[in-house]
């Protein structure tokens, strides 16, 4: 699976863990930054990730930021992703299998690098189940298309 995955300068350190290890797992990583611990704007990284997978060169993401909460409020914004904080296995498995969830947000300083690592495995495995739950992805699309005039 092609990812892309982006960070605030509080995750910069998480965000070259997961890398390496998700590139561990067989799968190809593109990493949008940030690239130290400078001060950034996270609502830019969470912008430029998402537009990945608009676009369609990658499936999924995953950014990384002190808490994951203000990068899934940004990314919820962009027209067409679904965004999920996860710092949960129930959770992270049913963002994806319930919801198709496209985008995992976590903290760096609410979850250890070897837990954050198993949750974005444990996603990774997931895919979106149907059935009952396409009804309710496809309601959440429908809701979006009236706010965007």
């Amino acid at each position: 699976m092609k990812l892309v995955i982006g960070c605030d300068e509080a995750a910069y350190r998480l965000k070259e863990t997961m890398k390496e290890y998700i590139i561990q797992l067989g799968h190809e990583v593109k990493d949008i930054g940030v690239y130290n611990e400078e001060p950034s704007l996270y609502p830019d990284t969470a912008q430029k990730l998402c537009a990945c997978i608009t676009d369609g060169s990658c499936e999924r993401g995953i950014l990384l930021c002190g808490t994951g909460i203000g990068m899934a409020i940004t990314a919820n914004k962009i027209p067409g992703i679904r965004a999920a904080v996860g710092h949960d296995l129930f959770s992270v498995e049913r963002s994806i299998k319930s919801n198709h969830c496209q985008v995992l947000c976590m903290g760096a300083r609410v979850i250890a690098p070897q837990y954050a690592k198993l949750l974005a495995e444990r996603w990774l495995e997931c895919d979106f189940a149907g059935g009952a739950s396409a009804e309710k992805v496809a309601r959440i699309m429908e809701i979006e298309q009236e706010y965007r005039g």
